[in-house]
């Protein structure tokens, strides 16, 4: 089993990737408003190149997608082990039991200072900071995505009505070569039939204007096919740009809420901390420290967050998450299992809150 990659080299790749995916994204609406505005014709090479750049876009977004996806499981399993770490402080260590044998009270007094000096408070923090940092580059980006979804899917919107226009025009001059062929059937019929030699030179005379007619509305047709048939092949690489930027919008979406909902999560487990050991840690934690996470802030600096309300919203966001990233989400015994054990603790670790 692979090491998972630290959350600082993941969100470096992601930064990194971003940058790329933002310009090839750019580039491909561009292309597809000057499609629509403009009308270009390009040849098959041309095509070929783009495609290859909208390929090139879907690479990139698959892959940013999965980091942060990755980025998002990474601070979940960092919770976990913040709450692990917890959970074992209510059983003593051998010292401390050995302590207890002589006396209760300095046992306890051990305890305590084994529970203070772990630095649950600063790991609680980084991943606060880690989680705004996150949170941030999630929001710009879906903001990016929509913007650039809004202007392709009007574009895309416009290039589909021309290819309909096109179709209705294709349908017109194949019934009109139809009448037209006709017309000259009919004249070819009567010559001979009808009058004398003058009169079959005039029906022949009109019988070929009608065929030469008949034979360019063809010729146009067959052209406006090949036109189509070419607006089809761009339309489809057209339309699965706006779906990928739909798909990442709906991600980042969900991505949002869960980065909320377990914000959420560690502030409270934060809060739980810093009463029993820290008093006065709370205005560390600002919403003008961590403006992407500002919600929640909120939130804890009006003593709102309640844990037992989480819970449901959580396994909500949690699903939704396993979903979208089968490959990070986490088990459903270590989903369901309690953030922290409050069976059997020391009277003087006080946390009223299970992860569900």
């Amino acid at each position: 089993m692979r090491k998972a990659p630290s959350f600082d080299s993941l969100f470096e790749a992601a930064d990194a990737l971003v940058v790329t995916l933002r310009a090839e994204a750019a580039a491909c609406v561009a292309f597809i408003d000057d499609f629509a505005r403009n009308g270009a014709q390009p040849d098959d090479e041309a095509f070929l190149a783009q495609r290859h750049r909208f390929q090139a876009f879907a690479t990139a977004r698959l892959e940013f997608d999965g980091l942060l996806g990755e980025m998002v499981a990474g601070l979940d399993r960092m919770t976990a082990e913040v709450s692990a770490d917890l959970d074992s402080f209510r059983g003593l260590t051998a010292r401390e039991k050995l302590t207890g044998w002589f006396s209760r009270q300095r046992m306890w007094h051990l305890h305590s200072q084994r529970v203070r000096a772990a630095p649950v408070i600063e790991r609680l923090l980084d991943l606060l900071s880690k989680s705004n940092t996150l949170a941030g580059l999630v929001a710009s980006h879906r903001e990016f995505a929509l913007a650039c979804h809004n202007a392709a899917e009007r574009s895309v919107i416009m290039i589909v009505g021309q290819r309909r226009r096109l179709v209705d025009a294709i349908e017109i001059s194949r019934l009109r070569t139809k009448e037209l062929n006709a017309k000259a059937l009919t004249r070819q019929g009567r010559i001979g039939l009808y009058g004398g030699k003058a009169e079959w030179e005039r029906m022949e005379e009109e019988r070929r204007t009608l065929k030469a007619q008949a034979d360019k509305i063809a010729e146009e047709e067959q052209s406006m096919r090949h036109e189509s048939q070419r607006r089809e092949r761009f339309i489809t690489m057209f339309e699965a740009l706006v779906e990928g930027l739909n798909s990442q919008i709906g991600l980042c979406n969900a991505l949002a809420r869960k980065l909320s909902i377990d914000t959420e999560e560690r502030l409270i487990i934060y809060q739980a901390q810093v009463d029993g050991e820290a008093p006065g840690s709370k205005g560390k934690i600002t919403q003008e420290l961590f403006p992407h996470i500002a919600g929640p802030i909120s939130l804890f600096e009006k003593d709102m967050l309640v844990p037992q309300e989480i819970g449901p919203r959580k396994a909500a966001a949690d699903a939704v998450f396993a979903r979208k990233f089968a490959a990070f989400a986490e088990s459903g015994d270590a989903a369901d299992a309690p953030i922290i054990d409050l069976t059997q603790k020391p009277s003087g670790f006080r946390l009223p809150f299970l992860r569900s």
